[in-house]
């Protein structure tokens, strides 16, 4: 409901031409700014009780690209503060992270090609959906290229979906063959 709210004030100010707003923004830190400051404000209306803010709080990414300006990918906290990706941190994750993050931490950096970092990303994903049961399907996946200046329409994964289920399927069978082929524990270990 937080988020839904977030984004209903941001399509309103847009609706009403009410400044700022997210197309008056002239760099992706002002639309940052403007997605915290919009996530403060409903915390606020809801409560002036900020250990109570705490049970509505939601997390946002947001990136993109606004011309004449790089690529950027921010991370708006549940409090409305924000930071953004950089080479050494080039993803973020929110909400159940545990289990796929290890992945990405392992394969995943900044100049690493964009179908590896999309697959890198669906591994990251499906091993959250086996190990967690609170997560689901479907997954949304939306691809930006830069100085395209379009927004990409972006994929809905489904658990019918077959690239999806060929890529798990494929990861599990790609880490047990791993297993095999890793040494063998010393006699140290008891064995």
């Amino acid at each position: 409901a937080t988020t839904q709210a977030v984004i209903g004030h941001l399509q309103n100010a847009l609706a009403l031409h009410q400044e700022p707003n997210l197309y008056s923004a002239n760099t992706m830190f002002e639309v940052a700014e403007l997605i915290g400051k919009t996530l403060r404000k409903v915390l606020e209306d809801v409560t002036t009780d900020t250990q109570e803010q705490m049970n509505y709080s939601c997390s946002i990414l947001v990136g993109g690209q606004i011309q004449g300006e790089e690529m950027q990918l921010y991370n708006v906290y549940p409090q409305g503060n924000f930071i953004c990706a950089t080479t050494d941190t080039p993803y973020f994750q929110i909400g159940e992270s545990k289990y796929g993050k290890p992945i990405l931490d392992r394969a995943l950096h900044y100049t690493m090609p964009l179908d590896d970092a999309l697959r890198c990303s669906l591994i990251s994903f499906d091993s959250t959906l086996r190990s967690n049961v609170s997560v689901g399907l479907p997954l949304d996946a939306l691809v930006y290229h830069k100085d395209s200046f379009k927004i990409p329409e972006g994929k809905r994964i489904r658990e019918d979906d077959p690239y999806f289920t060929q890529i798990s399927k494929q990861w599990s069978e790609t880490l047990r063959r791993g297993l095999q082929e890793l040494p063998k524990p010393t006699t140290d270990y008891g064995l």
